[in-house]
């Protein structure tokens, strides 16, 4: 069961989404709020897993109150942008949300979020560690993606390109761009550094996986047609690597 709490500074937005809970199973709606400070406190107080957060409010915008308590070690709370301006999408995007509801939005459409709010918390709760898929969130949606399909991880400031293997009947596969850090990605690759894991970190913007080198030469990695760079720092771990 998913807990969820609801801030809007109009009450009949708060009704609407309260009711549309109330008809998913899997959702539980704790409380409604009108004020950010007592949305905070119960956050901080008693926890929640999903916040269903408009964005055009008075005083502080939910973007702004959402970067807010995510500084405030929040980072696991899910969000669900709930709005009537469109232009703000961009600002939910950048904040990895699970999904951005523009007012008036259906039940419909409505499922469709709590949906991937369901997907992704399932993979927050799982606990086998041999797990063999990476779940990413981007442009809105929870991709499942297999390991063994991961041609390499290249980090570009803030964002990460996922380079996969091309499905088939596909030439060329696109890559999946996600709003992450080389930090968040490597946990969750636990063990990314350790010698006997199947990735290892060969530069400050990329992350390979062992088995796919297919050779080394003058500080590059050739792999997948692709040559990676080898970071000066990275360099005995790889070698270490190669002679265990």
């Amino acid at each position: 069961m998913i807990r969820a709490i609801a801030l809007d500074d109009e009450p009949p937005a708060l009704r609407v989404v309260s009711h549309f809970c109330q008809q998913v199973a899997f959702i539980n709606m704790q409380k409604t709020f009108t004020r950010t400070d007592e949305a905070q406190q119960f956050i901080a107080e008693s926890g929640t897993d999903l916040l269903f957060l408009d964005i055009n409010m008075p005083f502080i915008s939910g973007t702004d109150f959402y970067r807010a308590i995510s500084a405030n070690g929040e980072q696991t709370l899910m969000v669900i942008f709930t709005t009537a301006y469109a232009e703000y999408a961009v600002d939910g995007f950048n904040l990895n949300a699970i999904d951005y509801l523009l007012k008036p939005f259906t039940f419909e459409r409505f499922l469709q979020a709590v949906t991937k709010a369901q997907d992704f918390f399932r993979w927050q709760q799982r606990t086998d560690p041999a797990n063999d898929y990476l779940y990413i969130k981007a442009d809105y949606t929870v991709y499942k993606i297999a390991l063994h399909d991961v041609l390499f991880i290249e980090g570009l400031d803030d964002y990460l390109k996922i380079h996969l293997a091309p499905t088939p009947g596909q030439n060329i596969s696109r890559p999946i761009v996600a709003r992450m850090t080389m930090k968040a990605i490597l946990e969750k690759l636990p063990g990314a550094d350790d010698l006997t894991h199947p990735f290892i970190r060969v530069h400050r913007s990329f992350i390979v996986p062992f088995s796919r080198i297919e050779g080394i030469r003058s500080k590059t990695i050739r792999l997948a047609g692709r040559d990676i760079p080898i970071g000066a720092s990275y360099e005995p771990d790889l070698i270490e690597r190669f002679r265990s």
